[in-house]
């Protein structure tokens, strides 16, 4: 049976160039390690977006890189977000400052410049106030790229396949605990959940958890890879249209680019304004709630 992967990490050299010859879209998947209630697996947002990363490779052709699990969490409105909705629990997060998660951003889609991937396709599971930011980074990325990019932040989809009218249930609600059950089986269990009386916060929780539905999420799943298949192909459509002159950049364009277009806009970024209202001094929240002057 022949082999069909998809993932960067786990192709051979001869693997990768056939995949790339054929189709030269490169997938990027983000998330963190961040509660996501009792049950769920902590990695859930890069969990999800890697898995449906696969599935459109394989459907569309391209190759996925491997997963960055470091992500925007802890300071300003992710500090203030997490004090009500995660409280003083060990919160296990792989969290970064926005400016570093943006910065590596643009070493990444580099990376993916300049091995000549003709269209990149970002999508990160987490979401927050950074979903403002990363279109404006890339915006100025593509002026310097040929790579062709797309980006897409959050659950995937806001169309909702629960019958009930309830809707999604926000962070880690049936919605996403629906998408990752479907995707990553092994890392939902909903024998986990607390007692319907039992006070929070629960692990930052959502709404509507007990009726999450795998098979809803298969449909939900099924979307999203459509919608991205259909990006995958207007980027491959668009690099042939522009027929863009392809000239890598080095670390040291980057770090210009970082410094002369990106930077001077970083305080009026969403993700580096302070949260409404300070943790309490004494919450694992407060000394990294205030975000300090960037530009």
């Amino acid at each position: 049976m022949q082999r069909r992967e998809v993932r960067w990490e786990r192709m051979f050299p001869d693997e990768l160039e056939a995949a790339f010859e054929k189709c030269p879209i490169a997938y990027l998947p983000y998330g963190l390690c961040e509660p996501h209630g009792p049950q769920n697996a902590l990695g859930m947002d890069a969990l999800r977006a890697h898995s449906v990363l696969c599935l459109t490779a394989r459907t569309a052709g391209g190759i996925v890189a491997p997963p960055e699990y470091w992500h925007c969490h802890e300071a300003g409105i992710y500090g203030s977000w997490a004090c009500r909705k995660i409280g003083e629990a060990r919160p296990w997060l792989t969290a970064v400052p926005p400016w570093i998660f943006l910065k590596n951003l643009c070493y990444h889609v580099r990376a993916v410049d300049a091995l000549g991937f003709q269209g990149t396709v970002l999508f990160s599971g987490h979401s927050g106030p950074h979903r403002k930011d990363v279109p404006v980074v890339l915006n100025i990325l593509q002026s310097h790229v040929s790579t062709r990019i797309y980006s897409l932040i959050g659950m995937g989809t806001d169309q909702s396949r629960f019958k009930d009218g309830k809707g999604m249930g926000d962070h880690a609600g049936r919605g996403e605990t629906t998408l990752l059950w479907a995707v990553e089986p092994d890392c939902v269990d909903l024998s986990r959940l607390p007692p319907p009386d039992a006070p929070g916060p629960h692990f930052a929780m959502g709404e509507d958890v007990e009726s999450s539905d795998r098979r809803t999420g298969e449909q939900m799943v099924a979307d999203i890879v459509d919608h991205l298949s259909a990006k995958a192909g207007e980027l491959l459509a668009e690099y042939a249209s522009l027929k863009p002159r392809h000239t890598p950049l080095t670390f040291e364009r980057i770090e210009a680019i970082w410094e002369q277009e990106i930077r001077p806009r970083l305080k009026g970024f969403a993700s580096m304004q302070d949260g409404p209202g300070a943790p309490p001094e004494d919450s694992r929240w407060h000394d990294n709630w205030h975000i300090p002057d960037r530009g």
